[in-house]
């Protein structure tokens, strides 16, 4: 909901790094997978009852998610380094509530609930994203992207917020994940009236 707003804001200092690491050699297909494994080692560190230091891990898989569409955007995007960025940050998006569900047994029916939103969020996503390719539509309100990304309820912005949360208030782990999951099923509610009307 507010990723594309908060762009303009953060991309000037994203690129000027992005920029830096591309002079360095490094690829955006680099930054993505280093960015998967701090959200890998961020679930693990939960699961082992580290939420802090896991919600530092957290942090910086984030920022290396910023980079790696900047140092594309300076060394040239590519369909491999597209479809690594989404696999990756699903890796991201589900290490976290799987770290819940391992760090507390009373976690684990929410962290199921959770993962599963976040299922149906990737599948209406990608089905959007395809289905706008089929047609050429194009959006850049997310910045420049390997594919459409439709806007919704719960995107980036808002999934970091909710994570942050959880680590800094892990009792509060299930009443965070039941109330973004209803997020998650709103934004596919959403996602879904949007591609009736424009995929009529």
């Amino acid at each position: 909901m507010f990723d594309a707003r908060l762009r303009p804001l953060i991309d000037p200092a994203l690129n000027r790094m992005g920029a830096a690491l591309a002079r360095r050699g490094v690829s955006a297909n680099q930054v993505s997978a280093a960015g998967a494994a701090c959200g890998a080692l961020a679930g693990l560190a939960i699961g082992l009852g580290h939420p802090l230091a896991g919600l530092a891990l957290i942090l910086a898989s984030r920022l290396l998610d910023g980079l790696d569409g900047a140092v594309a955007r300076h060394r040239g995007t590519t369909d491999l380094g597209g479809y690594l960025d989404i696999v990756c940050d699903y890796v991201f998006y589900l290490a976290i509530p799987l770290g819940f569900g391992f760090a507390a047994p009373a976690n684990l029916p929410f962290a199921l609930l959770l993962t599963a939103s976040f299922t149906l969020t990737a599948v209406s996503f990608l089905a959007y994203a395809t289905l706008a390719a089929k047609r050429g539509l194009e959006t850049q309100a997310h910045g420049l992207k390997s594919f459409f990304y439709s806007t919704g309820l719960a995107e980036g912005a808002e999934t970091l917020l909710a994570f942050v949360l959880m680590c800094l208030w892990p009792a509060g782990f299930p009443i965070i994940a039941s109330v973004f999951a209803a997020l998650c099923i709103l934004t596919v509610i959403q996602r879904s009236v949007i591609a009736a009307r424009v995929f009529r």
